[in-house]
């Protein structure tokens, strides 16, 4: 049997059916498409680039530094640090979604069975027990049916949610390979500022040493009569400055390693674990670029390309809403019932179906397509912002890292004449050629030098480490279908 909802005057249905197709079809011409988005950018950054493209593996950039201890930080955090899990766990929640989304297009339905027994005893009066009836004994009830519904999809509905569920686990994936990736760039920027505090503690308890030394020659020289016994007092306020910084900079390195440690899922391990090298070392090259590979290599980037699919799938199903849906509702069942003398059993099946044309909710679907369409404006301009973010980051970060090299190099030079310098005047005053004054202007400043080439060199490596996470590195691109492979 066809069961079709229908009104009760065909007369009466026409004219409705007209307007609802004319209002369905208006709204589907009033819709907006999705528009390009722009994505213009330079064809070459500005910033120097002495390296040819793929010098160095962007997936895996940390092994061009040929440090042990960092790669295995990186490997340990990005297997048990939270962040990681967090993303995996939103990736699998995707895949969920999409195949839930999807399954609603097959046909949809359960089995129900049920079976009643009823046990009767007559306490008085007359029994009574012909087939059909009785009043007394025990009757049996069974039952099962099997009833499925599906919406049949005539207009591409399916598609539509396809494209939509297909963006979101692009996104959930490109997320994934993001969060991965700033994890990776964040171990490394933090052991490489945790070798910068173990270069600048070894400086702070050499400069201990060296004011120790001093104090010891003043007060030699002070009590032999060569000099005031102020320059010991003097020499003696600098070695109490220099123990008080090491004791910081020894604490901070502390903190340091134990964040390291908490990154790489360690954190129940004692900070001496970490193995902390107190020297910076030359920052590896990174490869060229041109701005165009950021719209592939940059997992944010592709992330936001993604939600653009995802919009979009949702508006054409907006779109789809307006056109008559179609369900068809087969069903099989079974019955058996038992009395005293009696017993039947039956068997039914029925073949129905049903179609819907919006009418009165053609408003509320014109509001909600436009919000949609007003999000889909919305993924799209995120994207373009997402572009632009990615450019600024990576030339900036070139820029800047070339900047950091030229310091570099001139602070090297500035170091070594500085120590030269100092060692002359140290020993003119251990001989009693220069007075204590000079003897301490000299190794001020080849500290402060000292301390400049330091803080420039650790700066460079950090900033290559940006340089890596700006020109997308950190994650398999390749592996990844490109967008038309995608759709």
């Amino acid at each position: 049997m066809l069961r079709c909802t229908a009104p009760a005057s065909r007369k009466a249905q026409m004219p409705r059916a007209r307007s609802a197709a004319l209002l369905a079809c208006l709204a589907l011409g009033a819709c907006a498409h999705v528009r390009p988005a722009d994505t213009r950018l330079p064809a070459a950054f500005e910033a120097p680039q002495g390296q040819p493209a793929g010098a160095v593996a962007l997936d895996r950039w940390w092994l061009a530094f040929n440090d042990p201890v960092l790669s295995g930080l990186i490997d340990q955090a990005l297997a048990a640090n939270p962040d990681a899990r967090s993303a995996a766990a939103r990736l699998n929640e995707a895949r969920a979604n999409r195949v839930e989304a999807l399954v609603h297009f097959l046909p949809q339905g359960d089995a129900t069975g049920s079976t009643r027994e009823t046990h009767t005893r007559k306490l008085g009066g007359t029994s009574i027990s012909f087939p059909g009836f009785s009043n007394s004994g025990v009757s049996d009830a069974s039952s099962a049916s099997f009833n499925v519904s599906w919406e049949v999809d005539v207009f591409g509905r399916l598609l539509a949610a396809r494209k939509a569920v297909n963006g979101d686990i692009a996104a959930a994936r490109f997320n994934y390979e993001g969060a991965r990736a700033s994890l990776a760039a964040q171990v490394a920027d933090t052991y490489f500022q945790s070798r910068g505090l173990a270069i600048q503690l070894g400086d702070a308890r050499e400069t201990a040493r060296i004011e120790r030394s001093l104090y010891d020659t003043a007060t030699k020289r002070a009590n032999a009569g060569l000099a005031a016994g102020a320059d010991a007092d003097r020499v003696a306020g600098d070695l109490a400055q220099a123990d008080a910084q090491a004791a910081g900079l020894e604490a901070d390195l502390q903190v340091q390693r134990r964040t390291l440690l908490i990154l790489a899922g360690r954190t129940i391990e004692p900070t001496a674990n970490v193995a902390v090298e107190a020297s910076v070392g030359v920052p590896p090259p990174v490869p060229g670029a041109i701005p165009a590979e950021l719209l592939a290599r940059r997992p944010d980037v592709r992330e936001a390309h993604a939600r653009i699919a995802s919009a979009a799938g949702r508006a054409d199903a907006d779109m789809l809403s307006f056109l008559p849906t179609l369900s068809f509702t087969p069903g099989l069942g079974w019955s058996k019932s038992s009395q005293p003398g009696f017993a039947s059993t039956t068997q039914n099946w029925s073949l129905g179906g049903a179609i819907t044309q919006p009418i009165l909710s053609i408003p509320r679907l014109l509001a909600e397509l436009k919000a949609q369409n007003a999000r889909l404006e919305q993924a799209v301009t995120a994207y373009e912002k997402a572009v632009q973010t990615a450019f600024s980051e990576s030339e900036g970060a070139l820029v800047r890292l070339d900047a950091d090299r030229r310091r570099v190099a001139l602070l090297t030079d500035g170091e070594a004449r500085a120590r030269r310098g100092y060692q002359a005047s140290r020993i003119g005053y251990d001989r009693g050629l220069t007075d204590l004054q000079t003897a301490l202007g000299a190794e001020q400043s080849w500290r402060a030098t000292r301390s400049q080439l330091t803080a420039a060199q650790l700066q460079a490596l950090r900033r290559t480490v940006q340089a890596y996470k700006a020109l997308g590195g950190g994650w398999p691109a390749d592996r990844f279908p490109t967008d038309k492979q995608a759709r």
